[in-house]
């Protein structure tokens, strides 16, 4: 994890997963990386209502908690693309429940078929 969080005072699982986890975008950026590979302005348009700062600092978040891959590709003009890490691969594994729980609670029942795309919460 990343240097800024506060390993060791945690109460739970649960606690230390709301820490790297935690944020309005978090969750919607790791369900985007699920799908495929994004760059950043692709990210942008996907998340309405995110702006630029908090998506780049979610962003930095998740990479230095090893859960997003940043790939710079030495072009002109730069090109940067962000993947999941095998380690976000099992926090999206592991949201599945959470997404699965609030289409049959929130959603009202809808069924995935119903409700696309939506792999994951």
């Amino acid at each position: 994890m990343a240097n800024g969080r506060r390993p060791g005072s945690y109460e739970c699982g649960v606690d230390a997963a709301m820490d790297v986890i935690g944020g309005k975008w978090k969750v919607l950026i790791l369900w985007a990386l699920s799908v495929r590979r994004h760059r950043f302005g692709e990210l942008r348009r996907e998340l309405p209502g995110v702006t630029e700062k908090v998506l780049a600092a979610q962003l930095r978040e998740l990479e230095a908690d090893g859960i997003v891959h940043r790939e710079e590709y030495e072009e002109v003009p730069p090109r940067v693309e962000y993947s999941l890490t095998p380690r976000g691969v099992s926090l999206n594994t592991a949201l599945e429940p959470l997404g699965a729980w609030g289409r049959a609670n929130v959603l009202g029942g809808m069924t995935p078929e119903t409700v696309t795309p939506e792999p994951i919460p």
